[in-house]
C-alpha cells in the first residue's frame, strides 16, 4: 500500500513539474497558411451616410453567401496620421486558398456587391498577400 501511494505522489509532483516547466510544454503547431483580400474604399461626397450603412452591411453579408471565406473584420479609418489618401472603408476577408479567393471574385453575391457600389466609389484599393508568421 505505501508503496502505491509513494508511487502515487511521485505521478502527482512529475505532471506538476511538466507542466510548469516549459522545457517540457508540447511544441504548437504553426497556423496555416493563409490568403489575405484586404479592400478600401473612399465613397462619393454625395453617398447618404443611409447608403453608406447599406453598403456595409452587404459586404458584412458576404461571408454567410460565399463559401471559401474564412474569416472577416472591416472598420472605418480612425488613424491620426492622415495618410489615407481619402480611404475611409477597410474590408479584410481570409481564404485558406487561392482558389477559394478566385471562386469568391466572380461568384454572383460579390457581383451583386459590386454593382451595388455604382455611383459610390470615388477610389478603392485592393490587395492581396499570403500572410507570412
Amino acid at each position: 500500500m505505501k508503496k502505491i501511494a509513494l508511487l502515487c505522489l511521485v505521478l502527482v509532483v512529475g505532471l506538476l513539474v511538466g507542466c510548469a516547466c516549459p522545457c517540457a510544454a508540447t511544441k504548437v503547431a504553426a497556423p496555416a497558411k493563409v490568403l489575405r483580400h484586404v479592400v478600401m474604399f473612399q465613397f462619393t461626397a454625395d453617398t447618404t451616410p443611409e447608403q453608406l450603412k447599406d453598403i456595409e452591411a452587404a459586404f458584412r453579408a458576404l461571408p454567410t453567401k460565399i463559401p471559401g471565406i474564412t474569416g472577416f473584420e472591416w472598420g472605418t479609418n480612425i488613424s491620426p496620421e492622415n495618410k489615407n489618401n481619402g480611404l475611409t472603408h477597410c474590408f479584410f476577408l481570409t481564404f485558406r486558398s487561392q482558389a477559394d479567393r478566385d471562386a469568391y471574385l466572380p461568384h454572383p453575391a460579390h457581383k451583386a456587391f459590386g454593382a451595388m457600389l455604382k455611383g459610390h466609389v470615388e477610389k478603392v484599393c485592393v490587395l492581396d498577400y499570403w500572410a507570412q508568421p
